[in-house]
């Protein structure tokens, strides 16, 4: 259990936090909306503030998103690439923010481009957490053909985490979409194979499957929800749980 003077408790020390690249986007239909930016800045601060070591995974999809360039006839391993460009640009801008709330922040690329950010070390980005410094992984995996959602969880793993935070627009993973059901249903708690069965969207199955074979729980939670990030570690708030 982690806690600063003053601090709620919370039973997480070092958490992953993954956000689409659409979720930097607020209403607009493309790129960065900064007063989003600042929001969710806000939200990894509240979440500093209790103790908890932060890192972050960002996806591309608000600049550009790999699979689609592929299915537009773009060659795939070009475009994934250009989606891993793209994550950086916006793990920039994610530290820009953070850096602007009084934070110490990171960004670390596992495309090496020294003049932007440092590339990925795994004994230097520990470091950076034990150091309470917020770090951010950028550029996925450095390889094509895997997605921001997995390089979240073997980042997640590599660091230690004790639990990968996936911020969605919805308070959880349901039976079927809530926009479009109103007898959709939301799962407290279910397994990563279920996960899988079901097809449940949570992340990639590739994702899936390595939290699973490494016991990773994946809370899924409202990005949207003010104070959602701080309440579900300290024990409140609404989620679903992925865990074997």
């Amino acid at each position: 259990m982690t806690e600063q003077k003053g601090a709620a408790p919370t039973q997480y020390g070092r958490v992953m936090l993954k956000i689409s690249g659409e979720a930097l986007m607020g209403d607009q239909g493309f790129g960065l909306h900064p007063p989003t930016v600042e929001r969710i800045a806000r939200e990894v601060e509240s979440v500093v503030a209790l103790g908890v070591e932060v890192c972050m995974v960002i996806g591309g999809g608000n600049i550009f998103r790999g699979l689609q360039g592929s299915a537009q006839g773009m060659e795939r391993t070009t475009a994934d690439y250009m989606g891993m460009l793209a994550t950086v640009m916006n793990a920039l801008a994610m530290q820009s923010a953070i850096e602007a709330r009084g934070l110490h922040c990171r960004v670390i690329s596992a495309i090496r481009m020294d003049e932007v950010c440092e590339p990925y070390i795994r004994r230097r980005a520990i470091r950076h957490l034990e150091k309470k410094r917020i770090v951010i992984f950028a550029a996925g995996t450095g390889n094509p053909y895997f997605t921001t959602d997995t390089a979240a969880t073997l980042r997640a793993n590599e660091m230690n985490c004790e639990a990968i935070f996936k911020g969605t627009k919805v308070d959880g993973v349901y039976d079927k979409d809530p926009k479009k059901h109103a007898d959709a249903k939301r799962y407290g708690e279910v397994s990563y194979d279920e996960v899988l069965q079901k097809h449940l969207g949570v992340m990639d199955a590739s994702a899936i499957a390595l939290a699973r074979d490494n016991r990773l729980p994946i809370i899924v939670f409202s990005l949207d929800e003010p104070g959602g990030f701080r309440a579900i570690l300290g024990g409140e708030g609404t989620y679903t749980r992925v865990q074997n």
